[in-house]
C-alpha cells in the first residue's frame, strides 16, 4: 500500500491524517463502511476533546491473560481509555453514535479501579501512609539543603569551596571543593570537574540519602500492592478489556478523521456500489492553488490525450486518489453533493519509470512485468501513466490496445498517452471515454482544463518553444514531420476548436434556460397567489352578499316595505363587487412569430395554456401570458366572467294558472332558479285543479329537479290541492 499511496503522491496528506491517532494503527476501518461514515458525520457535529497518546495495550493484555502484576503506568494507559468512553457518555448524542454507545457498559470493579486515578493518573494523596511517607520526603529534602547550605557557610570549609553553589552530580546534591578537603569534611567524591575540583558529597548528607531510599522503597511496596489489586480484578475483566481496546481504536479512527476534516476544511462521500467515479470540484491534496476538477467516469477505460504538461498524469492521480480516499473514509477537497464515487477491492498503479540498473530491467520490461502481476486479478481501478513509454510505438499500439480491451473486462483503466495511433483504436471501442487537455493557443500555455469526447494533440513544438527551444530548430523539425501527422494534427486543433466553442455555448444556452425557468416559476408563484386572494375575496363578499338577502327575508313578513327595500338594496350593493377579475389575453396559434423577454422565436406547438417556441438556438416551452407577439399581432379578444343576478323582481309566489304545460314549465323553472339567486328557502307554487294534467306536469318538473328538497300541497286556506309548497 505504502508504493501506491506514494505514486499517487498521498505520503504527507496521510501524514497530517495519522498525526490527530492517540496511538498508530491502520488506516483502514472494518466493517459497515456506510455506518462508519454516518457515526463520522454524527461526530463532526460536536466540538469534542482530543485523545491523550495511549500507548499500545497488546503485550499487557497478554501479560493480564497469565494473571501477571501491571505496572501502575500500564494500568493508567487503561484507565485512560476509559475515561474517555466515560466522557463521551455525558455528550447526548444522537442517532447510530448513541445506539452505538448505549452497546458499551463499563463494569462496576473496573469504575471502581477508576475512582483511585485522577485525571488518568494514580492518585497517591488517596492513601494516608503515601502521604505521610511523601511528608518525610519533603522534610528530608529540606534538611539536605539547609545541612549543604551550613557547610557551605562554614569558616573552615570557605578556603577550599571553589563556589557556594549546591551542584547536582548523577542525581547527588555536592559541593565544589579543593584538594585537602578532607582534612576537615568527611564525604564522598562523587566526580572531578574540569578545573581540577571535586564534586563532594558530604557523609552527613549521604545518611539523609539512604533515607529517602528507605522512603521511596517503602511506596514502592504500596503501589505494588496497588498494582496487584487492580491487576486481579482487570484480569477477571480481560475480555471486557480486550473489547474495549479494540473499540478504542474505531473511535479514535473516527475523531481523528473529523478533527483532521474541520481542520482543512474536507467533505466525506458516502462510497457507492456501481463502479462510477463522478467527481466535481476536486482537488488533490498535493497542489498548491489549483483549479479544481469535475470529471464524470462512466465506462471501463478513460483515455486521456493532449498538450504536455497540461494535468493529464495528475487527473489520472487525481480520479485514483479520491477513489482511494473515498473507500477509506479520508475527508477530501471536493463536492460531496454532486459527487459519486466508488471504491474497488484494489488499487493498481503503473506510474513511475521502473527501469533500475540494479535488477537490469527496462522500462518497456518493468511495464510488462506490471501487467502480467494484474492477471487473474477483479474488480481493481488500474492507472497507467504515459502507456507507450519505453518501445516503438508502432507495435506498442497493437499490443496496448489488446492488453486493454481484455483487462477492461475485470475493472476500470485510466490511460493518459501521446500515442495517437493507440488512441485511435480505442476511441473506436465501447466502453471507452476520451478526455483531451485542452491547450490556450493565444497565451501560448496549457489551460489545465479538459474537454470530453475528442482525442487531443500534444502541442510539442509549442511546448519546446515555451521552455526555450529556438524558433529555428522548431521550423526545421515541422519541415521534417510527414504531411500526413501535419494534417492529423491541423484536423485534431480545428475538432478542439470546435469543440470548445460548442462547450461555451452550451453553457451560455444552460443559463439561459436556468433563467427562464426560474423565472417562468416566479410567474407561476404569483399567478396562483392573485387567484387564491381572488377566491378567498369572492367567498367573503358572497357570505356578506347571503347575509344581507337573509335579513331581507326576514323583513319580508313585515309591512315595513322601507326596511324591505332597504334591505334588499344592501344586497344588491355588495353583489355588484363579486366579478373576478378581467382576465385579457392575446390570441396565439401555430406558426404566429412571438417574443418572450429578448428572445424571438417561432410557435411550433400549443397545448392549452402551454407554447413551444422555437428560436434560433433553443426550444423553450412558456406560458401563453408571458408571450407577446412580434409580427403578426391579432386583435385581442377579451373574455370577461361575472355573475348577474337579479332579484330586484325575485318573488316567493309564482301563479301558472291558465298556461299551457310547456309554457308553464318554462316559467316554473326560470322562477326556481331566481329563488335560489335571491336566497329564498321556501317559495309557493299555484297550478289549479282543473283536469290535473297541468298538476301532474308540475309534479313530475319538481320531483326531477335537483335543487328541489322537498314540496307538498298546500294548506286548504292558502289553496290546497291546487298549489304546492316548496323547499329549496
Amino acid at each position: 500500500m505504502q508504493k501506491l499511496i506514494k505514486s499517487l503522491d498521498l505520503n504527507d496528506y496521510l501524514d497530517e491524517l495519522c498525526s490527530n491517532f492517540a496511538r498508530e494503527k491502520p488506516i483502514f476501518i472494518q466493517g459497515d463502511t456506510n455506518l462508519h461514515l454516518k457515526r463520522i458525520e454524527e461526530l463532526c457535529e460536536y466540538n469534542l476533546k482530543e485523545i491523550k497518546p495511549i500507548k499500545d495495550l497488546t503485550n499487557s493484555l497478554n501479560h493480564l491473560s497469565k494473571k501477571g502484576i501491571l505496572h501502575l503506568d500500564e494500568i493508567e494507559e487503561f484507565i485512560k481509555i476509559i475515561s474517555y468512553f466515560k466522557y463521551l457518555f455525558t455528550i447526548q448524542f444522537k442517532n447510530s453514535f448513541k445506539n452505538y454507545l448505549d452497546k458499551i457498559i463499563i463494569p462496576k470493579d473496573i469504575e471502581e479501579v477508576t475512582k483511585y486515578f485522577k485525571d488518568d493518573k494514580f492518585d497517591e494523596n488517596l492513601d494516608e501512609k503515601l502521604i505521610t511517607i511523601k511528608e518525610k520526603l519533603k522534610e528530608l529534602n529540606n534538611r539536605i539543603n539547609q545541612e549543604l547550605r551550613t557547610i557551605l557557610n562554614n569558616s573552615k570549609i570557605a578556603s577550599y569551596a571553589i563556589d557556594t553553589q549546591i551542584h547536582y552530580i548523577n542525581d547527588t546534591e555536592c559541593i565544589l571543593l579543593r584538594g585537602g578537603f578532607l582534612k576537615i569534611l568527611d564525604g564522598n567524591i562523587i566526580a572531578r570537574s574540569n578545573g581540577g575540583g571535586f564534586y563532594v558529597e558530604p557523609l552527613s548528607i549521604a545518611n539523609y540519602k539512604n533515607g529517602i531510599k528507605r522512603l521511596n522503597k517503602e511506596i514502592d511496596e504500596i503501589k505494588y500492592e496497588y498494582a496487584k489489586k487492580f491487576s486481579e480484578i482487570l484480569h477477571k475483566n480481560l475480555l471486557f478489556l480486550k473489547f474495549i481496546n479494540k473499540e478504542f481504536d474505531l473511535i479514535d479512527g473516527y475523531i481523528a478523521r473529523v478533527i483532521f476534516a474541520k481542520k482543512n476544511d474536507l467533505n466525506f462521500v458516502i462510497p457507492s456500489n456501481d463502479e462510477k467515479i463522478i467527481l466535481h470540484e476536486f482537488t488533490h491534496p498535493v497542489l498548491t492553488n489549483p483549479k479544481p476538477i469535475s470529471v464524470n467516469f462512466n465506462e471501463n477505460v478513460l483515455l486521456i490525450t493532449g498538450v504536455n504538461a497540461g494535468g493529464k498524469s495528475m487527473l489520472l492521480k487525481s480520479i485514483m486518489a479520491a477513489s482511494f480516499l473515498c473507500k477509506y473514509l479520508i475527508p477530501m477537497k471536493v463536492n460531496a453533493n454532486k459527487s459519486h464515487i466508488s471504491p474497488f477491492k484494489e488499487y493498481i498503479s503503473i506510474i513511475q519509470d521502473p527501469q533500475n540498473s540494479k535488477n537490469d530491467i527496462s522500462t518497456f520490461a518493468g511495464r510488462m512485468l506490471a501487467f502480467a502481476q494484474i492477471n487473474g486479478k477483479r474488480n481493481f481501478l488500474l492507472g497507467i501513466d504515459e502507456i507507450e513509454l519505453g518501445t516503438d510505438f508502432e507495435e506498442a499500439s497493437s499490443l496496448f490496445f489488446t492488453l486493454i480491451t481484455e483487462l477492461k473486462k475485470y475493472g476500470k483503466i485510466i490511460i493518459t498517452t501521446h500515442h495517437k495511433r493507440l488512441a485511435m483504436l480505442l476511441a473506436k471501442e465501447q466502453g471507452v471515454e476520451l478526455l483531451a487537455a485542452l491547450y490556450d493557443l493565444k497565451n501560448e500555455k496549457p489551460k489545465y482544463e479538459f474537454l470530453a469526447g475528442i482525442i487531443g494533440k500534444s502541442y510539442a513544438y509549442e511546448t519546446a518553444l515555451r521552455y526555450g527551444i529556438s524558433p529555428g530548430l522548431i521550423a526545421k523539425a515541422k519541415e521534417s514531420f510527414s504531411q500526413e501527422e501535419q494534417n492529423i494534427n491541423e484536423m485534431i486543433n480545428k475538432n478542439l476548436e470546435l469543440d470548445a466553442k460548442l462547450k461555451l455555448q452550451i453553457s451560455i444556452n444552460e443559463k439561459k434556460e436556468d433563467k427562464l425557468n426560474k423565472l417562468l416559476e416566479n410567474l407561476k408563484d404569483k399567478e396562483a397567489k392573485l387567484i387564491e386572494e381572488y377566491k378567498t375575496r369572492k367567498n367573503e363578499l358572497e357570505n356578506e352578499y347571503f347575509k344581507a338577502i337573509n335579513a331581507a327575508k326576514k323583513t319580508l313578513d313585515f309591512t315595513d316595505l322601507k326596511d324591505k327595500q332597504r334591505q334588499i338594496n344592501v344586497a344588491n350593493n355588495l353583489k355588484k363587487e363579486i366579478k373576478p377579475d378581467i382576465i385579457v389575453r392575446e390570441e396565439f396559434k401555430v406558426g404566429d412569430f412571438v417574443k418572450y423577454d429578448k428572445i424571438k422565436g417561432k410557435i411550433i406547438a400549443l397545448n392549452k395554456n402551454i407554447a413551444t417556441v422555437q428560436s434560433d438556438m433553443i426550444k423553450l416551452k412558456l406560458d401563453i401570458s408571458m408571450l407577446k407577439h412580434s409580427g403578426n399581432i391579432p386583435k385581442p379578444a377579451k373574455s370577461q366572467i361575472s355573475y348577474e343576478k337579479n332579484i330586484k323582481n325575485a318573488s316567493v309566489k309564482l301563479d301558472l294558472h291558465g298556461l299551457r304545460v310547456d309554457e308553464a314549465i318554462e316559467k316554473l323553472d326560470k322562477f326556481i332558479s331566481d329563488a335560489l339567486i335571491a336566497g329564498f328557502d321556501e317559495v309557493m307554487v299555484y297550478h289549479g285543479i282543473g283536469t290535473g294534467k297541468l298538476a301532474m306536469a308540475v309534479k313530475e318538473f319538481l320531483n326531477a329537479h335537483k335543487n328541489i328538497k322537498s314540496f307538498s300541497d298546500a294548506p286548504a286556506n292558502q289553496g290546497g290541492f291546487g298549489a304546492k309548497i316548496l323547499k329549496l
